[in-house]
Parts: structure tokens; sequence; C-alpha cells
């Protein structure tokens, strides 16, 4: 495997962290301020500087390149695989009436399955119903196949995502990449380090990802009595006090991030599902426990290796990066330390997060997590 990684800050010039060179029909990977992206003279500069067929776009809430995490900035990964191969795939959640099942059902069956060892999954981040996608790409997944993935961000914004394969950058993309190959080796984990808080209440109505009523009082005014003062800055306050839901007969809980409100019906629009009858408590963080989380996962998505990764993807959430803030480096330094500081590490800052729970194959949306996919071949 060889890999290329470059960055640009608006209105300077690139940046390498290899020495340039021409690669053979290599993935292009390009995470980068959704506002960059919208511009097409900035697209045509990517194009020009990497004039590659399979350039898959992504915006982001983050950049995550080497070590750093870079704002306002477009950071580029490209990899040439020497052994194995990999097909990229897309659909636009608006040509489905923003059916994301129907969605991914499509995008799963365009792609090859003769030796398809893992897919990896960009997504639009501001309306697709993360879980939903998910329960479509599985409708009839092989069970031994794994999905990693996000969903792309626009900083804390929250206004709009933008992504594309081939094309220039556009809303509604989901984007899906299948890799190919017996040499593959590909492991995973997903990780938060927050803190459930408070008493554990019971989800008495929702549809789909839109949250109603828990323990039968409006949700949106029973959140507003824990934040206080801080009620005024939703839905942006949010991010700092996710939900741990537990769904009705299963152990594990997923973290679901908050991403707009109604006041009208008092309810909340998640990232992903929140089942009625699901328990559900407020969650918080500290510094100190997200970072000791990234480590956490990336502890996991090495132990079972058998070969060292030779590419990293990082996948965290803006959550995490709105506590941390100017040490936010720090649990990217965490993974670093224990995948290896030779392991290019490349990815973004999302609204919403795509993994398998430990020890599973199935994947589950996350929200306020460190997830990584590593690669070798």
């Amino acid at each position: 495997m060889k890999i290329i990684q470059a960055y640009k800050e608006d209105g300077k010039e690139w940046e390498y962290f290899q020495q340039k060179a021409t690669l053979k029909n290599p993935l292009v990977l390009v995470f980068g301020n959704r506002y960059l992206l919208e511009k097409s003279e900035i697209i045509e500069n990517i194009r020009a500087e990497f004039p590659y067929e399979n350039i898959v776009f992504g915006s982001t809430a983050g950049e995550i390149l080497c070590c750093h995490v870079n704002d306002n900035s477009i950071s580029v990964t490209v990899i040439e695989f020497e052994n194995a191969t990999y097909k990229v795939e897309r659909e636009n959640i608006l040509d489905f009436n923003k059916n994301a099942v129907e969605l991914g059902r499509s995008l799963y069956g365009k792609m090859p399955k003769d030796n398809l060892k893992h897919l990896f999954v960009l997504s639009e981040g501001s309306f697709v119903n993360g879980s939903s996608l998910i329960n479509g790409l599985e409708t009839n997944l092989n069970s031994s196949l794994s999905i990693t993935g996000g969903m792309c961000g626009d900083d804390a914004r929250f206004e709009k995502t933008v992504a594309s394969f081939k094309e220039n950058p556009k809303e509604g993309e989901v984007i899906l990449i299948g890799f190919y190959g017996e040499s593959l080796e590909i492991s995973f984990a997903s990780f938060g380090g927050w803190i459930p808080f408070g008493p554990e209440r019971i989800i008495t109505r929702s549809e789909g990802n839109i949250l109603y009523e828990i323990d039968g009082q409006p949700a949106l005014d029973l959140y507003k009595k824990y934040l206080g003062e801080k009620s005024n800055e939703l839905p942006q306050a949010s991010l700092l006090y996710p939900l741990n839901v537990t769904p009705d007969g299963k152990k594990d809980p997923v973290v679901r991030t908050i991403l707009n409100i109604n006041d009208e019906d008092q309810s909340m629009i998640l990232a992903g599902d929140v089942p009625v009858n699901s328990r559900v408590q407020l969650m918080m963080a500290s510094v100190d426990g997200i970072a000791q989380g990234a480590q956490t996962a990336a502890n996991l998505a090495m132990t079972k290796r058998k070969n060292k990764p030779e590419l990293a993807l990082l996948v965290s959430c803006i959550g995490r990066k709105l506590v941390m803030n100017q040490r936010v480096e720090e649990e990217v330094e965490q993974v670093r330390e224990v995948v290896g500081d030779k392991v290019p590490l490349a990815g973004f800052y999302s609204y919403g997060e795509m993994a398998p729970f430990n020890g599973s194959t199935s994947c589950e949306l996350h929200n306020q997590t460190m997830t990584l996919t590593l690669i070798s071949e």
C-alpha cells in the first residue's frame, strides 16, 4: 500500500506529509470544510493537484490528518493498493424521498460481492437517518461482512453537509466504498468515554429518530429543565449533553446527539433511532475522559490484528471536539500512540459514526465516539 497525504489551508499552498508522487489508480479521500468544498475554484485546484478518477469528497466538522486536527482546510489522502482492490458506488437520498432504508438496499445491491471484505460509508449528515441507512445496507448483508464509516459534518453550524464521488460535492449524497482481496486485514472499534448522569427514564413516544416524550412528558421540555440557562443555546448546547439510549431487549447502549429541536411540538430530532421503551439518560464528559476513550478504541481495534495497520481511518464526533476545544489533538495523539507513529492517520469530525459494537459484526450508528477502521493488505 502506498499513501500520499497533503492538506491545504484556505489561501495557502499544498503541504505534503510524504514526497509528492504519481500513484496508480488510487482511491482519493478528500475531507474539507463545507464552505471550501462549495467553491468551484477550490475543487478545480484539488483536481489539478490530484488528477485521478476515483475521488471521494466529504464535508466535515474538522479534518484529521497525521496527528493534526485542522479547521477551514482541505485534507487529501491518496491510497494505492498493491494487492487489494476497491469499488465505489453512490446514491442520493433525495432520489428516494429521503427513505434511507431504500437507499441503503439499493446502494449495497450495486456493490459486487465476490471477495468483498469490508464496506466504508460516507453519508450526508444533516437529514439522513443513519440508523435507517445501516438497516438498509444490512438487509441482505453477509453476516461476516463488516461496515464502518461516518456522517459528514458542517462544523457546529448544522446548516447542510455535502459529499460526492467523482462529481462536485452536493447535498444528499451517500457514498459506499467496498474493499476487496484475500490479503486485506481490516479491524475496527468504537468507544466514547462519556458518563451517564441523572435518573434513568423511559422513552414513551418516538417515531424513528424523532423523540417526543420521555416518561410521558414532552421530551424537549424535560431536556431544557436539565440544561437550565444553557437551553437558550440549543441545539448546539446539546452536543455537550447527549443521550445514552439502551433499546428495549438490548444490553449495549448507544449515544444519540440531538441534531435539531422543534419548539412547536416539544420534540427533538436525533442523529439515529430512539425506539419506544428504550431506557435513556443524559451524559456528560471531561477532556481526560474523551482522550482515554480514544485510547480505548485504538486498543480494541488493535487487539486481534495479525499485521500492523498501514492506514487508520478516524471518525470522531463534533461533540467531542467541542468539549476538548484547544486540546482536541490529544485524542488523535492517543490513537497514534497505540497504532504506531508510522501509520498514516486520516479522517474527520462527524455528525455520526458507524461501527459494530466490540465483538460483533452488526453495525450501529453511534454519536460522541471515536471510531477507527485499521487497514492493511
